[in-house]
């Protein structure tokens, strides 16, 4: 399941909604996850992992494309999703729920 989700962008929603839609999705308590301005080289992680961002901005690249997210976007990786990330200016904050 490469390369869709990385690049789907859901709408905005509040982070309530979030919290509960996490939740019905099989999602365990989200953590919120802080990165100052940079970037991360091309990595994986072993759980899926859907997030809410609640300050700043994010880049995800994946499969030769990239997305930006910004306050209120939700972004979705599927376990084991080869990526990379770049952190705005202000840096990034977002919520995230990881699912094993």
């Amino acid at each position: 399941m490469h390369g869709a989700l990385p690049i789907e962008k859901e709408t905005a929603v509040d982070r309530e909604t979030f919290v509960r839609t996490l939740a019905e999705e099989g999602f365990p308590e989200p953590v919120l996850v802080t990165r100052e301005h940079g970037a991360m080289d091309e990595h994986t992680h072993p759980f899926e992992a859907k997030a809410l961002i609640v300050m700043g901005e994010i880049t995800i690249g994946a499969d030769g494309e990239e997305r930006l997210y910004r306050v209120g976007d939700v972004f979705h990786l599927a376990a084991g999703q080869p990526h990379v990330e770049r952190y705005g200016p202000q840096g990034v904050q977002y919520l995230a729920g990881r699912k094993d």
